[in-house]
């Protein structure tokens, strides 16, 4: 099996730049800590590792649509997938942590989550190769359970009018 190198530099890439550009605009300061978080959200140095392997075997998939599209349709495609999630993922911390919106941070989850299924769901179908479809699943269950501890950080501090939460919103 001849290994197509330019297909690993641009999976490679695109989880490097994702998990490297999601890890540089994500600031844990005064008013990240000051928020109201439920006590089931996972300890911040959790998420860099759980992002590190989630981007990994996204990557793996994205290698693998480029390698095994049967046609250039096919290939676009892939191409369309990985770029929209790529767009969607990385807009969602400058929302969240720059502008200080988790409010708009949910709403554009929402797009995100859309986009895993696609890459579970559609990227399989292009490449008549089931196992790229399951290589993002871990994506998918944690793109979930960040949608639902988003939801429940908005609802603890809303509302987010100026991009700080309201000092009197409470539990």
């Amino acid at each position: 099996m001849d290994i197509d190198w330019t297909a690993v530099a641009i999976a490679a890439g695109w989880a490097i730049i994702l998990g490297g550009a999601g890890g540089a605009l994500t600031e844990i300061g005064g008013w990240y800590h000051h928020l109201r978080k439920p006590a089931w959200q996972p300890p911040d140095w959790l998420f860099g590792p759980a992002w590190t392997i989630i981007l990994g075997l996204a990557g793996w998939s994205f290698y693998i649509g480029l390698t095994e599209a049967p046609s250039p349709e096919a290939r676009t495609g892939v191409w369309a997938l990985f770029i929209a999630n790529f767009v969607l993922h990385f807009a969602w911390s400058p929302l969240f942590f720059k502008l200080k919106r988790p409010d708009w941070a949910l709403a554009e989850n929402v797009f995100l989550w859309l986009s895993v299924v696609g890459l579970m769901v559609v990227l399989p179908r292009l490449v008549d190769n089931p196992f790229v479809g399951w290589l993002n699943v871990p994506y998918f269950i944690w793109v979930s359970f960040a949608f639902v501890l988003n939801l429940k950080i908005v609802q603890l501090n809303r509302p987010f009018v100026t991009g700080e939460p309201d000092p009197r919103a409470r539990q």
